[in-house]
């Protein structure tokens, strides 16, 4: 079905991350001036746009009211014009990378990746990124129901696009001299879910297509962030094993500075996974990236309980949680802009 597109409200809020409001003190009163210094970074004022949740809220929304954003299907060509057009609107030089994929079960699947480029000529450059589409099965282990049709996806697939359609909007809004790639890789969710499958690569088309086909003349970006299943509610930020072996660095980076700013649901414990777009990129590409993805402790799937569920509907979104993660990702990007990440 076609898409309500709610027109968020554009306010032009900012507010700036200080040192007193990033720091945490554990200081005392009379603690003597001449404090040893600690390994805490130190954060310089830098103005940062107020992320609007309920703008990456209504994006979520949108998505998800066409249907479920398979391959090959009516709702992923109604769902890649509109992305496509809402990237345009926000000012974005964007591609469409046209491809065709061959899926495990043997279909021919006509997929593209979204592309939308800031400041195309800037040699300093960050990327951001999630996948678009949405899986074409219910098959988790923990549900039997209809587990031959496609899910909606609002978590697995929409949540991470309405985050960075929002920081698109910001980027128009509050223009910054840095580039920044946003990439939507499509066909990340048709692999083989069998535990008995070791095709990994069955995953993640969409990033296998874009990493093997960079244009040898465009400046690689400096580091990447992915958006995976960043919108349900009770959602715990963990670091997964390919963040902390490809892109340490990086990882360190956004984490600590998520501290700061009191985003509680960022946790530096370790956790793992198997493939995600960032091993692509990371193996391929060779550009470092992190993966922000829910990982609930405790769960038998290692994701939410609605995971490749029919659950994963709008129902499960946290505006609250769509905030958090893009205003971090957003003073990452504004801080790297100035030099201060």
């Amino acid at each position: 079905m076609n898409a309500k597109t709610a027109q968020p409200r554009t306010r032009k809020a900012f507010f700036v991350l200080t040192l007193a409001s990033l720091f945490i003190f554990t200081t005392c009163k009379n603690e003597p001036a001449t404090t040893p210094p600690t390994s805490e970074p130190v954060y310089a004022k830098v103005n940062v746009p107020l992320f609007q949740a309920d703008s990456a809220y209504a994006y979520v929304a949108a998505q998800v009211a066409f249907g479920p954003r398979v391959p090959n299907s009516e709702a992923h060509e109604k769902c890649k014009a509109w992305l496509v057009e809402q990237f345009k609107k926000f000012g974005a030089e964007v591609t469409e990378q046209k491809f065709e994929a061959k899926a495990y079960t043997g279909e021919t699947l006509q997929c593209t990746n979204i592309i939308a480029r800031y400041n195309p000529g800037a040699q300093k450059r960050v990327l951001l990124s999630s996948h678009w589409d949405s899986r074409p099965f219910a098959d988790s282990p923990l549900s039997t129901e209809r587990q031959n049709e496609p899910i909606l996806g609002a978590d697995d697939g929409a949540s991470g696009v309405g985050v960075l359609l929002e920081i698109a909007r910001n980027l128009q809004a509050h223009p910054i001299e840095m580039g920044v790639d946003i990439v939507l890789f499509d066909a990340e969710d048709f692999g083989n879910n069998d535990p008995a499958s070791q095709d990994m690569f069955s995953w993640c088309l969409g990033a296998q297509h874009w990493a093997k086909n960079l244009p040898g003349d465009q400046v690689r970006p400096k580091y990447g962030i992915l958006l995976d299943m960043v919108g349900a509610k009770g959602a715990r930020f963990a670091q997964d094993q390919i963040s902390r072996q490809y892109a340490p660095q990086t990882l360190e980076k956004v984490w600590k500075l998520a501290k700061m700013m009191h985003k509680k649901r960022f946790v530096e414990a370790p956790t793992t996974i198997g493939i995600d777009d960032h091993y692509i990129v990371n193996t391929i590409a060779r550009i470092p990236m992190i993966d922000i993805i829910n990982k609930p402790a405790g769960s038998q799937t290692g994701f939410g309980a609605h995971w490749h569920t029919h659950q994963d509907n709008m129902d499960v979104i946290d505006r609250d949680v769509l905030g958090e993660v893009g205003q971090v990702v957003l003073a990452v990007v504004y801080r790297e802009n100035n030099g201060q990440m």
